[in-house]
């Protein structure tokens, strides 16, 4: 295991990349939305993502990012699984992987190293997944549709309308986003806007303020499906970021 820290600017990407070991990527202050080649997932802080060795992947900083990384050989990857999930990170794990950035790439392996990258992989194998994925659509069509749909989550177009945009019909848009994605478009849509409404919540925005960007009128229904979506109220979101 060896540790990396870096600190990013608002809205840096570095492009798509891969790297051939496994990872756990962590910022232990601001907010990452890291997108693979099928799906994407928002990383707020108190969370991390696991990635598997040689996974093709791109990171937006959405406001400045500290972000730190343990990346895992191969016999230490295979205690941990090898599928991309987010998980919530314990005030233990947290200061392992400080303590881990800490070392030197060539640690000691009966040493403080050994100790931390052990004590490391035992929290990360006990981790659940936590509900901050979203599948992307691989069909090309869908592709159009779900872009714009990110730039501008706000946009009420009817399933009809955007099946224009397809150039499809809307019998045809919402079948085709089921197959691929696992869920209805209106599902899809939803919980597009929540990881945005996720990610300003940690920033710092209001509950009120989040809200609106998922495109709820009622501030109770928005916590509602938060609190379904994620496990956590707004509230306790906006605390996600403060707490770091």
């Amino acid at each position: 295991m060896v540790g990396f820290a870096e600190d990013y600017p608002d809205g840096f990407r570095p492009g798509m990349h891969s790297h051939p070991r496994a990872q756990l990527v962590h910022a232990i202050s601001g907010v990452m939305r890291i997108e693979l080649e099928n799906s994407s997932f928002v990383v707020p802080p108190t969370t991390a993502l696991l990635l598997p060795a040689d996974a093709n992947h791109d990171i937006l900083m959405e406001g400045p990012v500290q972000m730190r990384v343990l990346f895992l050989r191969k016999q230490a990857a295979a205690k941990v699984g090898d599928r991309s999930m987010v998980f919530y990170v314990s005030p233990l794990l947290r200061e392992l992987i400080l303590a881990a950035c800490a070392e030197p790439l060539e640690w000691d392996l009966n040493g403080r190293g050994h100790h931390i990258a052990e004590l490391a992989l035992n929290e990360i194998a006990r981790a659940s997944s936590l509900p901050l994925e979203l599948v992307l659509p691989s069909e090309p069509r869908l592709q159009r549709v779900a872009r714009q749909i990110a730039d501008n989550p706000s946009d009420d177009k009817s399933l009809e309308a955007w099946a224009e945009v397809a150039c499809v019909s809307g019998r045809t848009l919402a079948r085709l986003f089921r197959a691929d994605t696992g869920m209805t478009f209106t599902q899809w849509r939803q919980h597009l806007r929540l990881t945005k409404a996720l990610s300003a919540l940690v920033s710092g925005s209001s509950p009120t303020q989040a809200a609106q960007i998922a495109c709820f009128e009622s501030i109770p229904a928005f916590g509602s499906a938060f609190r379904k979506a994620f496990g956590m109220t707004p509230g306790q979101a906006r605390k996600l970021g403060q707490s770091n």
